[in-house]
């Protein structure tokens, strides 16, 4: 079993696996919230997608109310807040925990791999992105703080580009 055989429901509330949302393509998988200091990210996101998507690429959130409780938002007012925001077109999966007892199956492997710095383990904040290629297996970890527009993440993302 691979990470894109775990059931996960979209935000709409429709269910699935994360193969059915990635659709068998590279994907950058971010744990997002609407509330945080790093929620401008979702601009850089969206401008992946579109750059990305035509090439077999796609960005997943993972909405996750963790940290600071900013992700607080029903799964109605999460879709409104980044369509209206930021113009999110990328899929959304339901509200998930990243860290914990609780840890979403797709995170309990994710967890696994290290990022630019050599940290493994628990998820640091909100914009954890992790670049997986077609078969779920991950390329590249990067902290909260590495953008999504930024170099190495690009860089990653190409490489998984048939």
């Amino acid at each position: 079993m691979t990470i894109l055989d775990a059931d996960i429901a979209r935000l709409d509330g429709s269910t699935g696996t994360l193969a059915d949302i990635t659709q068998g393509r590279p994907a950058l998988l971010v744990n997002v919230a609407s509330k945080c200091g790093l929620t401008p990210q979702y601009t850089a996101l969206e401008a992946l997608q579109k750059d990305y998507q035509s090439k077999g690429f796609t960005v997943v959130g993972f909405p996750c109310n963790q940290f600071g409780g900013q992700e607080p938002g029903s799964a109605d007012e999460i879709q409104e807040f980044c369509s209206a925001t930021y113009g999110v077109t990328f899929p959304l999966t339901e509200k998930i925990d990243v860290n914990g007892d609780g840890r979403h199956a797709v995170y309990q492997e994710l967890i696994k791999s290290t990022d630019q710095d050599g940290n493994d383990g628990d998820i640091q904040w909100n914009f954890e992105k992790f670049v997986v290629d077609a078969d779920g297996t991950v390329v590249q970890r990067f902290s909260p703080q590495v953008t999504p527009d930024d170099p190495r993440v690009v860089a990653a993302i190409e490489s998984t580009l048939g």
